[in-house]
């Protein structure tokens, strides 16, 4: 019996261990899987490393470097030039181009439509009423005339009625002093005086008024003083001859009346008698004709003034005549009794 009692508790004694080790085990594997399970519930799954990298590490080498991917058209965007080189090409542009060429472009068509409505207005002005006086005008700041506004005030000019009368009295003069008596006398003498005087009206004004202006951008036309003492306005009148207004405002030497007159002159040899093809008498009619545009710019620059005075003393008159009435009226009035005066009774 103590045999057995003896043999239990040995073989107690030696299973208690192995019982509490197992027991001890079971324990840690146990906690082990609930660690597990609580890490892989709260923590997301790490991405495996790319081949590359495992090499690396077993190699000892680092890892040779991908290139990106190109980006998809979705994702390509354009980039924007720089704010600096935008800067430099708009003050490149402000210092080349200072005025938008839209605005100059304005303001050049302001200005033709303002030297158009002048010109209307010019082409109004006579002298006597049949004297035309298109080249005139009284703004001293008028428009610039551009080179088609120009060769319109010629063409206006030359085609008007009154240098055809001028043409006429001028050869009339001609036959009657028998200038030129190469052309004789008559009906042809008169023609041919006509057609050298008309013609030599056209080429003058065509070159001095029209072509030559537009090439050297001179103002063809007599810009009228009107104020001033006389002896200013006649110095003024005349030095028109010489001293023009350019088309940038300023001012200078005609060369295009006095050279226009000359090429006019020197032309109109061709249709003159060969005694009249001298150098001396081309060169003399051509000073002739600008001698004859200075008698016409002082009529042009002193007939307001004319017209002024007639108009003052045609008042004048007609405020006397209205004087006088009134001063018979009232002398007759009180000259003749009163109709309606009662008369004193008889005794």
């Amino acid at each position: 019996m103590r045999l057995y009692l003896s043999l239990i508790v040995c073989g107690a004694s030696c299973i208690a261990p192995i019982a509490a080790r197992a027991q001890a085990t079971a324990e840690v594997d146990f906690a082990q899987s609930d660690l597990r399970v609580l890490v892989s519930s709260s923590v997301s799954p790490l991405p495996d490393a790319p081949a590359p990298l495992d090499e690396a590490l077993a190699t000892g080498r680092a890892p040779a470097q991908q290139p990106a991917p190109a980006p998809t058209p979705a994702q390509q965007t354009p980039s924007a030039p720089p704010a600096q080189n935008n800067a430099g090409q708009a003050s490149g542009q402000s210092s080349s181009n200072p005025q938008p060429p839209a605005a100059q472009t304005s303001a050049e068509q302001s200005q033709h439509e303002k030297a158009e409505e002048e010109l209307k207005e010019q082409e109004k002005q006579r002298v006597m009423g049949v004297m035309a006086t298109f080249n005139t005008t009284t703004n001293k700041d008028a428009a610039p005339l551009s080179s088609g506004q120009k060769f319109k005030l010629f063409f206006k000019s030359a085609t008007d009625p009154w240098p055809f009368l001028l043409a006429g009295a001028v050869a009339g003069i001609g036959q009657a002093q028998d200038s030129t008596p190469e052309w004789g006398q008559g009906a042809q003498g008169y023609a041919k005086r006509f057609g050298a005087g008309y013609s030599d009206y056209f080429i003058g004004n065509f070159f001095g008024n029209a072509l030559l202006p537009s090439m050297l951008h001179e103002d063809p036309r007599y810009f009228q003083k009107g104020t001033g003492s006389k002896t200013s306005r006649v110095l003024w009148a005349a030095a028109s001859t010489v001293w023009c207004k350019r088309d940038n405002g300023g001012w200078g030497p005609n060369y295009s009346n006095i050279v226009g007159n000359l090429i006019g002159t020197a032309i109109g040899r061709v249709y003159y008698p060969p005694a009249n093809r001298t150098v001396s008498s081309t060169i003399s009619d051509g000073f002739t004709v600008s001698a004859e545009g200075i008698v016409g710019a002082e009529v042009i620059e002193f007939w307001p003034d004319m017209v002024r005075a007639h108009n003052r003393k045609k008042a004048e008159k007609l405020a006397r005549e209205a004087s006088q009435k009134d001063t018979q009226g009232a002398s007759k009035q009180a000259a003749e009794p009163s109709a309606t005066t009662p008369q004193a009774p008889k005794n």
